[in-house]
């Protein structure tokens, strides 16, 4: 048995050498390869994945420039209202540059006016304005004052102010104050935003659940919640404020450059609160802030240089 044992091994031995010595190596297993139509279908899946971002912001991109049939086609798109807002940038753009063609689209302006979508009212607020030449735009304008939504009130207000008239001078006011939130309902709170939480317009501040049902409550503007009153499972009633959003910059730098030129001595809190340097406020709006204080009291010493 120990003979045949060490037999074995020695020819075993014998065999590795001289595999070893004529250099070659114990062959390994063949990786399987991917076929052609595989190799496309990854690469076709991998194009599409890059592809899709970047075709809807293309769609949704407002800078995207449209020719004129397509703006109006677009002003008529009542399933797709962000078309209507893209057109709607298009010939506010226009207005800019003075492009007297774009005259044969303002009836659709006033039309939109009392459109359904709040977004498509607060663009056609803003493109109103660049041209006081406008037929019908400052008496719409002034009817927009009177709109459900404060982001609508706000922009017509400053649109308004191109036009020489301080009609809206309340609203713009408002810009620079917190939005308060405050529910409709009775019921719990639920998924409350966290204080400090940056809040795009539309966005979700909390939940109200009563019964069965559930309500969602979202921000009128853009901005910061500055302060939850209530914690996640509180009880809520009906009018109650739940919390309160802080305004964006870009909305105050608006509201204190169209107070620069109407604002009043009773609007001075309002500005001063923007004139802090904290981290909080922007150098650009601190500045504008002071200016539009100093452009105030100089308008009421030349009324009363007494």
């Amino acid at each position: 048995m120990h003979m045949a044992a060490d037999d074995l091994s020695s020819d075993t031995s014998r065999q590795a050498d001289s595999s070893t010595e004529e250099g070659k190596e114990p062959s390994k297993p063949k990786q399987p390869s991917m076929s052609l139509r595989n190799r496309l279908l990854f690469f076709l899946v991998a194009w599409l994945i890059v592809l899709m971002p970047v075709l809807f912001w293309w769609d949704t991109w407002f800078g995207r420039e449209l020719s004129d049939s397509q703006i109006t086609a677009y002003l008529q798109d009542e399933k797709h209202p962000r078309h209507i807002q893209h057109a709607l940038v298009q010939i506010g753009d226009r207005m800019t540059r003075h492009d007297a063609s774009v005259s044969r689209w303002y009836p659709e302006l006033l039309r939109l006016a009392s459109h359904p979508v709040e977004e498509v009212r607060n663009t056609d607020a803003w493109v109103m304005g660049q041209d006081t030449s406008g037929p019908g735009f400052h008496d719409m304008l002034l009817k927009m004052l009177g709109d459900s939504s404060a982001m609508v009130r706000g922009n017509a207000a400053l649109s308004l102010v191109r036009f020489g008239d301080s009609s809206g001078r309340a609203q713009i006011v408002a810009l620079l104050q917190p939005a308060k939130i405050i529910t409709p309902i009775d019921g719990q709170l639920i998924d409350a935003a966290k204080q400090e939480t940056a809040i795009h317009q539309g966005g979700l501040v909390a939940k109200i659940q009563s019964g069965n049902h559930t309500m969602e409550i979202r921000s009128p503007i853009s901005g910061r919640i500055q302060q939850v009153f209530a914690v996640n499972g509180a009880k809520v009633t009906a009018g109650a404020e739940v919390a309160r959003v802080e305004p964006g910059p870009e909305q105050a730098w608006e509201a204190l450059r169209a107070l620069y030129f109407i604002g009043e001595l009773e609007d001075l809190p309002a500005i001063q609160r923007y004139m802090h340097e904290t981290s909080e406020i922007p150098d650009r709006l601190r500045q504008q802030a002071v200016a539009t204080e100093r452009a105030i009291r100089e308008r009421a010493v030349k009324r009363n240089p007494t």
